[in-house]
């Protein structure tokens, strides 16, 4: 515990000493949070174990950084952090802290939700990504019985929200019948027992990984993309896919 106090006082002088974390709010940096989070998101997507150990101390730096900044305005303090988050690992883990028997990694993610009760579909955190928030809601949803019973009932409903997407007649339809779509679609990626967020990260690199190959062949080949028509784009995105 050495280092970890030996940090603490390191905050303690930036926040005391530096104009630029002096000036730091809760509110200012409630976005570095998530920017830090996506740091070591896109470290572990690329394996980059190096990057990884400095973004995950972000990540601390930050965090710290918050209690610190509350402190100050007594909303709480380094210890009552501390305390209420060993009351709340030692109350979900009974398993581990007490008699109680769970086996499986799946039983163990059971009994956390269970023992949150009726906060199951309570504060929600709306302000996660939408396609994880979905994602979110749906499991704890399955939790409770709400939940197609096989992936054949999703596809139907898939095909369902399609035609009611194409038979709209409005932008505000097309919003509401997309968002139907997805949401359809977060559903599907769960019965298959995939996360849509990593699905959709990976489809995304993988679209960039061939469009900079495409945008490559036009620079080497001495071609003009504004020149090019679709079809001769579409050639040349399948020859080097």
């Amino acid at each position: 515990m050495q280092k970890f106090e030996e940090l603490w006082k390191v905050i303690n002088i930036l926040r005391e000493k530096c104009p630029w974390d002096r000036e730091q709010t809760n509110e200012s940096l409630k976005y570095k949070l998530i920017e830090e989070s996506y740091e070591v998101v896109n470290a572990i997507d690329k394996k980059n174990w190096d990057d990884f150990k400095i973004e995950v101390g972000d990540i601390l730096l930050v965090a710290l950084m918050h209690i610190r900044i509350a402190q100050d305005y007594k909303i709480t303090s380094l210890e009552e952090v501390i305390d209420l988050l060993i009351e709340k690992l030692i109350k979900r883990h009974p398993h581990v802290f007490s008699d109680k028997k769970l086996s499986s990694a799946n039983e163990v993610l059971e009994y956390w939700e269970k023992s949150k009760g009726e906060e199951l579909f309570r504060n929600i955190n709306f302000s996660m990504p939408a396609l994880y928030l979905a994602y979110r809601i749906t499991q704890k949803a399955q939790k409770i019985g709400f939940d197609w019973e096989n992936k054949e009932d999703v596809f139907d409903k898939l095909d369902e929200e399609i035609k009611e997407l194409k038979s709209s007649k409005s932008k505000e339809e097309a919003l509401e019948e997309i968002g139907d779509i997805l949401f359809t679609i977060v559903n599907l990626s769960r019965h298959y027992d995939i996360n849509p967020e990593d699905a959709l990260r990976k489809a995304t690199m993988k679209f960039m990984d061939r469009l900079n190959r495409t945008l490559e062949y036009i620079k080497e080949n001495g071609l003009n993309l504004e020149n090019l028509t679709l079809k001769e784009l579409d050639e040349i995105w399948e020859k080097v896919k």
